[in-house]
């Protein structure tokens, strides 16, 4: 069908708007005459309304202030955006950008309306003016791009007129909203992301860097100076005296050739006080770290902002910290030298097979495939040998900071950072089979799988958006994650019970817990579930004994409203008390944000509770009503029978509330899914 073509010349801009609104206004009021049953029938000719109003000069305003008519009519019948309490600001972007004009039209209505909610306008009856102010203020942060840049030409190609809405939607949102409360919840929204400590940072920089060119754009009006939104930029860009105005690597580097001792000291402390400040890393401060190479090991430390024990790796290893500084650390890879850093400080060069698999990794040839997987997710700037070694340092200094990007592969994201956390030297003998070899065999119950020989895994296509490490290793592990469920398929209960132990290593416990029957999806043996885990973990029902090595468990993930999404992978680091002495779990998430709203009042912490850098944390009880899957040793079987009725009786209301409703005892609910948590 042609597109339809709007008439240009023919009438005012004012005489267009006011006959497309007495087209919507029709439309509008024939759908909320109709019964519910009837309402999709009309949803068209509302839809097509709309897109012409807001093709229009005013078209924005027009639509919130109709927003209150056109949900009472149904326009969002049957939608997520019937319930905006459970709307999450990230994805607006995505569905005001998709190929699908009704999506845009929708999510833009959508918008409008919240608008009209934060102005006053609007009562609505499950969101508030403050928690939709709250809200726009996030998806403006979010998407800068759309509200100061003009549409690029594939974006025209794509959408047509459609992406100039967008951007017209964006202007009239923030012109009420106001331009510093969306600068102020930016700032705040990085500085959540960089307390968590990402190895993947290219889209906090990007995000920094807009708000740098933004603030220096006189036809931006940004007059609010944002909490932190200083430390950020110079974090980047202007960290010391010596670079503060960005000068470029080459006029930096001749001013390091003209400093004394007491001005490389003073350099190298302030480098390494806003890396461990903000998680970020200057591209002066690679070029800093290959200067000092040739001064004094006392000043490499100092810049690396090493603890005690991090200056005696340094000193004791020094041969091999030259070396990864000279292959790995470049402007294009600062980043690794926050994770070099941290790698020192935790100590692990005094295992012994990490020194000499380090050396091997320095040398390590990569096979063809490889070279050219790492040159097409990064460039061809540096070699990809560099790329690789780059990405092992942040890994093994950031071991709660791999992310599985956007990609069902929990699973191995999970073992990836469990490797790093636990067993390093054994994931630099996975990389090197990864890369060298383009091969990694496991063994199953005594019978080896190879990832070239096994068939596809959970991720259907080779993932990009990853870290060097789990861009090359990823895809041979999700191949052979899949092979062990195979092999195990046809045994009843859940694959994961022999799986996890054979996938992750010898530590996982050997004694499984599930509270899902999976033939039929409903809710089984849950008090003993629940009990059993409590005196596994808790220190109260388990003798004090905190937890030795970091167990896999499987999460029922939820969203805001807490329905239930799906089945999700996550590592157990530790049960202890917070600073306000509640019982807490932390744990690691691969989503590569740990920062959720999961319904009734569940919400993840990541900081402000006694968290580590990279760990999440709920209370107790939350916690274990998401849970539906763990690891317990079962020859420390705890005191289950201590645990009071009623803690159980507060855990079964979580679930109950949430991801349990339609799982109780005689419901239909189908959970073959519930083999493949992802």
């Amino acid at each position: 069908m042609s597109p339809i073509v709007e008439p240009t010349g023919a009438t005012e801009p004012g005489q267009a708007l006011t006959r497309r609104l007495a087209q919507l206004d029709d439309a509008t009021r024939a759908m909320a005459e109709t019964r519910d049953f009837g309402k999709p029938g009309k949803l068209r000719r509302v839809l097509e309304a709309l897109r012409r109003v807001l093709l229009q000069p005013g078209g924005c305003a027009a639509v919130q202030a109709r927003a209150a008519a056109l949900e009472d009519a149904g326009l969002f019948l049957g939608t997520d955006w019937a319930s905006p309490d459970i709307l999450v600001p990230a994805l607006v972007g995505p569905g005001l950008q998709s190929g699908s004009v009704d999506t845009v039209v929708l999510e833009a209505t959508s918008e409008l309306r919240m608008l009209a909610i934060a102005a006053g306008e609007y009562a609505h009856p499950s969101f508030t003016a403050e928690d939709a102010r709250q809200f726009l203020s996030q998806v403006l942060a979010m998407n800068l791009e759309l509200l100061f840049t003009p549409p690029t030409e594939a974006e025209r190609t794509r959408q047509g007129r459609t992406a100039q809405l967008v951007r017209d939607l964006f202007k009239h949102v923030a012109e009420q909203v106001g331009y510093d409360t969306v600068l102020d919840r930016l700032v705040e929204e990085i500085w959540r992301i960089l307390r968590q400590r990402p190895i993947q940072t290219d889209q906090v920089q990007a995000l920094i860097t807009r708000i740098a060119i933004y603030r220096g754009d006189p036809d931006v009006e940004l007059t609010s100076s944002g909490q932190g939104i200083d430390r950020l930029i110079t974090s980047l860009f202007g960290t010391t005296e010596a670079c503060r105005e960005d000068p470029g690597i080459e006029v930096f580097r001749s001013r390091l050739e003209a400093m004394d001792a007491p001005g490389l000291q003073y350099e190298a402390s302030g480098f390494a006080r806003a890396m461990h400040d903000t998680g970020l890393v200057s591209p002066y401060h690679a070029e800093l770290l290959q200067f000092l190479r040739h001064e004094s090991d006392y000043l490499l430390g100092e810049a690396l902002g090493l603890s005690e024990t991090g200056r005696n790796c340094l000193l004791r290893y020094h041969d091999l910290v030259h070396r990864l500084i000279e292959a790995a650390v470049h402007p294009q890879t600062a980043q690794c030298i926050y994770g070099l850093a941290l790698l020192l400080d935790r100590g692990i060069l005094y295992e012994p097979p990490v020194v000499p698999a380090l050396w091997r990794q320095l040398s390590l040839p990569l096979s063809a495939h490889a070279r050219e997987r790492l040159t097409a997710a990064f460039g061809s700037e540096l070699r990809p040998e560099d790329r690789l070694l780059a990405g092992v340092l942040s890994m093994l200094g950031l071991p709660l900071g791999v992310g599985q990007g956007d990609n069902p592969t929990c699973q191995s994201a999970r073992a990836l950072s469990m490797w790093a956390y636990n067993d390093p030297d054994y994931l630099l003998e996975m990389v090197a089979w990864a890369a060298r070899d383009d091969e990694i065999i496991m063994h199953f119950e005594g019978q080896s799988i190879s990832s070239q020989e096994s068939s596809g895994g959970v991720a259907t296509t080779l993932p990009v958006d990853l870290d060097p490490v789990s861009l090359l290793v990823v895809p041979h592990l999700d191949r052979i994650y899949a092979e062990m469920g195979r092999r195990c398929a046809d045994r009843p209960g859940d694959p994961h019970r022999w799986v996890n132990p054979e996938f992750h290593g010898w530590w996982a416990a050997r004694g499984f817990r599930i509270n899902v029957d999976v033939g039929t999806g409903n809710l089984v043996d849950l008090d003993e579930f629940l009990r059993d885990f409590y005196a596994g973990y808790h220190p109260a029902y388990n003798g004090g004994q905190p937890l030795i090595h970091p167990q896999p468990a499987g999460i029922a993930a939820t969203d805001s409203g807490a329905r239930y999404v799906g089945w999700h992978a996550i590592t157990i680091l530790r049960a202890a008390p917070d600073p306000q002495d509640v019982m807490r779990v932390y744990f690691y998430n691969p989503n590569n944000d740990s920062g959720q709203d999961w319904g009734d009042g569940v919400v993840v912490s990541t900081a402000g509770n006694g968290e580590r850098f990279g760990e999440g944390s709920l209370p107790f009880d939350q916690f274990a009503s998401r849970l539906y899957i763990f690891h317990v040793d079962p020859l420390e079987r705890g005191e289950p029978e201590k645990v009071p009725g009623e803690e159980i009786e507060r855990v079964t209301g979580f679930i109950e509330r949430s991801w349990g409703a339609d799982r109780l005892p005689g419901g239909q609910l189908q959970a073959t899914e519930g083999a493949s948590p992802a």
